[in-house]
């Protein structure tokens, strides 16, 4: 008997936690396992944010915070949105969370529908579609391969939309593919958006500091539609605090105020001294974020030019975050020892299995054809990671 939800039946499990797991079990038998699948920076939290978080606890902020969080960090993150992108917003505006999967959670369970359409571009970060059903709405999957660099036009958008579309989901730069969206290709987005008065756009930027384009852009910069954009930030990647677990939104009151009621019937506010660490995260010396994008951008560099290398394998140029994902479909009905290659979560797991390097394969993200991989690593790993991912496809026939 299946005692479980039909909301919970119907979600499918990460498979970028369920690779690293399996990566975990193969390093705790004593594998050499390079881990190319994990989606954060593998830097330390910088000292002065962790000194913060120290006197937060020695001054006794261990009592609950408000719902939507503390009026400092609200402060700040609004001057960092003026300051960064030239974008206004009040303190009623922002909403903290633990993190900003909860943030993108808060926002869709607060405003689709059952049968409302989401319109999310593939290649996606998997947890969107799975948002999407918890709140019984339905995704519209729009495609765009590496010849768009998986970016969509605003062609595709516009074929997308139906009279049930209420959001369009954006990620810049993205998780998985690395891809940045340039102002003008923004510019041209909101045109299209202009015309469809009923859609919101939830605009995730979690990964706005790793940008190698120079600035960061974000669609809520245009005024036609700026009243129904939702910015999704937070600290995680920028400032390396994935496990503080501190995500925001930056959106017009009404969704500021329905995420706050969400969220205070189910988590309230999140962590006090996590808080803390964010308001010296923003508002403190910020050379440890662009130290950080000069490491990411060298290793970029490095494994681009080895991936291109290797036969077989169609590899584009990442302008943002630190993924590469690499089209393998020249391997797909490939053999080695008795077993064939007919996906890409197949392509994964050959190269876990065989190569001993965890990457994710692009089924997840709705991009089969594809493999994710994380240079979040030192040069070291990725030189020694890409060499064995070479002698490994060259097994296959």
């Amino acid at each position: 008997m299946n005692l479980l939800s039909a909301r919970l039946s119907a979600l499918s499990p990460s498979e970028t936690f369920a690779m690293a797991q399996k990566s975990n079990e193969l390093k705790a038998q004593g594998i050499d396992v390079i881990n190319l699948s994990v989606g954060e920076p593998d830097f330390t939290t910088p000292d002065h944010i962790k000194q913060a978080a120290k006197k937060a606890i020695d001054d006794n902020f261990s009592f609950y915070s408000p719902v939507a969080g503390f009026p400092d960090l609200k402060k700040a993150i609004c001057e960092k949105l003026q300051k960064e992108n030239g974008l206004e917003y009040t303190p009623a505006q922002i909403v903290v969370s633990g993190g900003a999967k909860q943030s993108l959670c808060n926002v869709i369970l607060s405003i689709v529908d059952k049968g409302e359409e989401v319109i999310i571009p593939a290649p996606y970060w998997v947890s969107y579609p799975e948002m999407v059903k918890l709140a019984d709405g339905r995704s519209v999957f729009v495609h765009a391969g590496i010849d768009q660099d998986f970016k969509i036009t605003p062609q595709q958008l516009e074929e997308a939309i139906t009279p049930k579309t209420k959001v369009l989901i954006l990620c810049s730069p993205s998780n998985p593919t690395g891809s940045v969206y340039t102002k003008e290709e923004l510019k041209a987005m909101a045109a299209v958006l202009e015309k469809h008065s009923g859609i919101y756009v939830i605009a995730d930027e979690i990964y706005e500091h790793i940008n190698y384009i120079g600035q960061h852009e974000s669609i809520a910069q245009f005024d036609t539609i700026r009243d129904r954009v939702i910015v999704v930030n937070g600290v995680s990647k920028g400032y390396a605090m994935t496990g503080w677990r501190i995500g925001w939104i930056a959106a017009p009151q009404w969704i500021a105020s329905a995420c706050s009621m969400l969220q205070g019937q189910y988590t309230s506010g999140p962590s006090s001294i996590s808080q803390k660490a964010a308001v010296a995260a923003y508002t403190g010396d910020q050379s440890c974020v662009s130290e950080m994008k000069v490491a990411f951008e060298r290793r970029r560099n490095l494994i681009v030019s080895l991936l291109g290398e290797i036969p077989g394998l169609n590899v584009n140029n990442p302008m943002g975050a630190f993924y590469i994902f690499p089209e393998c479909k020249s391997y797909l009905g490939k053999s080695y020892n008795g077993k064939t290659l007919n996906s890409a979560t197949d392509v994964a797991m050959y190269l876990l299995e065989e190569a001993h390097v965890a990457c994710v394969g692009g089924d997840a993200f709705g991009a089969p054809g594809c493999i994710r991989l994380s240079y979040a690593t030192s040069d070291e790993n990725i030189q020694k990671a890409v060499a064995r991912i070479k002698v490994a496809l060259g097994r296959l026939s």
